[in-house]
């Protein structure tokens, strides 16, 4: 099954065994094209003596460390059908990530973005606050994480504003007259974890101002570690949005630049799940075997999206745990895990680690 046929199913449709299968075949393609048209990620695979077999298995295909790609150029089309290049945050100093994407990469990104979390808000685009500031978006050819997020996410929204300004001051006056105007309606926010709390909830309670967002559906990601050093749990964070904005549904998700679009979007019962379009390993920190439901390990995330760049298989540096598989009470099939935090020693980065990074 393409790529194609699989955006004509629902993104939690398929049980392990049917998933499998369809996974299967397409990273055995990608693994094939990728090898026959990056030369660094076919001297990295010979290097490890690795080849392409009638019994292959995605469980046991290589991975590429995800840092690899602050060192490498790595591309599997020619440059100049390079139409976007992401880069992913860091504070001030590091080495970023470059993710280049040609056509019809960065559209099944779009694609699967779309069916991902429509699932969510609904298929009808709603009126949408960004908690953020419209400067993110300055460079229209290289895209933070930050701004891929904002790009990415605005397709659900009508009207669109900015809850910040340049200045990353809360425009409360705006804020407030376009909830009125839309007060019957379905409001969709996004932002990053940390400046929502940060420059959003911090402000609302600061000026004492309560808004009524009841109807409104909030997707946010990124930013945790900085939320912990502050003591700030996701259910002190619901709390406090909860008590300044009356916002009940609240989804978290899990992504990265190296694999925009396939997100992890976290359901009611505060689970992460992978969709049909990607999948998730824990691996054991001590050989990298496949650690077992309810054990630590390292995570590795799995798309079928990167088509221009050798992405389809990356270790993170994250570390988390699996929960199940096709029995998530929400009713979604798919793996669910939950995320613990970075590994021991891992370097920083996030969306949100530094608002001056854009």
């Amino acid at each position: 099954m393409t790529i194609d046929k699989l955006f004509n199913l629902q993104p939690y449709s398929l049980n392990k065994e049917n998933k499998a299968d369809i996974l299967n075949q397409c990273f055995k393609d990608l693994t094939e094209f990728h090898y026959n048209n990056c030369k660094n990620y076919q001297k990295m695979l010979d290097s490890i003596g690795y080849s392409l077999s009638s019994e292959f298995n995605y469980f046991d295909m290589p991975f590429l460390p995800v840092r690899l790609f602050k060192l490498h150029d790595l591309l599997s089309v020619e440059k100049e059908l390079i139409v976007k290049t992401m880069t992913s945050s860091g504070t001030s100093g590091q080495t970023v990530s470059k993710i280049y994407l040609d056509k019809i990469n960065a559209l099944n990104q779009t694609k699967t973005l779309t069916k991902i979390v429509s699932t969510y808000i609904g298929a009808q685009r709603a009126p949408m606050i960004i908690i953020d500031s419209p400067g993110i978006l300055k460079n229209k050819e290289m895209f933070s994480a930050r701004g891929a997020g904002i790009l990415g996410f605005s397709i659900f929204g009508t009207k669109k504003i900015y809850a910040l300004d340049d200045n990353m001051n809360l425009n409360t006056d705006i804020l407030i007259e376009f909830i009125e105007n839309n007060k019957d309606k379905k409001i969709f926010i996004f932002g990053f974890t940390y400046m929502i709390f940060q420059f959003f909830i911090k402000e609302l309670k600061k000026k004492k101002i309560n808004l009524d967002l009841l109807n409104s559906v909030l997707i946010h990601g990124g930013g945790w570690k900085k939320l912990i050093n502050e003591s700030v749990s996701p259910q002190e964070f619901r709390a406090q949005l909860k008590q300044y904005c009356n916002i009940s549904s609240v989804h978290d998700y899990y992504g990265m630049v190296e694999q925009t679009g396939s997100i992890y979007m976290e359901c009611e019962y505060g689970h992460l799940h992978a969709s049909i379009y990607s999948d998730i390993i824990i691996r054991n920190t001590e050989d990298f075997s496949h650690a077992p439901i309810g054990k630590p390990g390292i995570i590795q995330t799995l798309s079928i999206l990167p088509s221009s760049y050798p992405g389809h298989s990356l270790l993170t540096e994250d570390e988390g745990v699996l929960l199940g598989e096709d029995n998530c009470k929400c009713g979604r099939l798919g793996k669910y895990f939950k995320i613990n935090g970075r590994l021991k020693n891992a370097e920083l980065r996030g969306c949100s680690n530094t608002y001056e990074d854009n």
